[in-house]
């Protein structure tokens, strides 16, 4: 009868600290519990919005974009295109526009878009509110090419597209254009100021 009573009593302490021991495993390993450390894992995502580098591009709704005074030489006419920041945060442009002749109803693309000048080289420009920056078209005179080869058509508009832009600016302009594949067109990179 003893034996079997130390044996029971040996059996039941056994089991006790097998339990005791399971709750405390299972209490360590529980991340929300009082007083333990969460295991280590990858954190989380930051929620709150990450500080920005620097302004961000000024897009085709930031811009207002008109011409500036022109002058001619030698059957061109160059003329800047003068970019202007209308919203109230500071932006960027950097590189060159797209520009190209429209006209119709409604209103499309004449011609070839202009080439790039290669002979400037990119600057990032910045644009605190109302600052402006420009870039120097050069609009080949249409009459220098035979009629055959450029199929003359009057364009009444300038197809404006801000640096790393999709969406056009329509900026008025009435010029004789090609609307054969011939290059009138080239432009210059986006630098400060309105350009003369």
């Amino acid at each position: 009868m003893i034996r079997s009573t130390v044996a029971v009593g040996r059996a039941g302490a056994v089991a006790v600290l097998l339990s005791v021991a399971a709750l405390a495993t299972a209490c360590s390993s529980s991340p929300h519990s009082p007083g333990t450390s969460a295991p280590a894992t990858s954190p989380a995502p930051a929620t709150s919005q990450p500080t920005s580098p620097g302004p961000r591009p000024c897009s085709s709704r930031d811009l207002g974009a008109r011409t500036g005074n022109g002058q001619s030489a030698a059957g061109s006419t160059y003329i800047p295109i003068v970019f202007t920041n209308n919203s109230n945060v500071t932006c960027t442009l950097y590189g060159y526009p797209g520009v190209a002749f429209a006209g119709g109803n409604p209103i499309k693309q004449i011609g070839l878009a202009a080439t790039e000048n290669p002979t400037t080289p990119r600057r990032l420009v910045t644009l605190a509110p109302g600052a402006v920056a420009s870039a120097l078209l050069r609009i080949v005179v249409a009459q220098n090419y035979p009629a055959s080869r450029c199929h003359q058509v009057t364009a009444k508009y300038l197809q404006v597209y801000p640096p790393n832009q999709t969406t056009p600016i329509y900026v008025s302009y009435i010029s004789a254009a090609c609307s054969k594949p011939i290059k009138l067109l080239t432009v210059d990179v986006v630098k400060a100021g309105s350009g003369g």
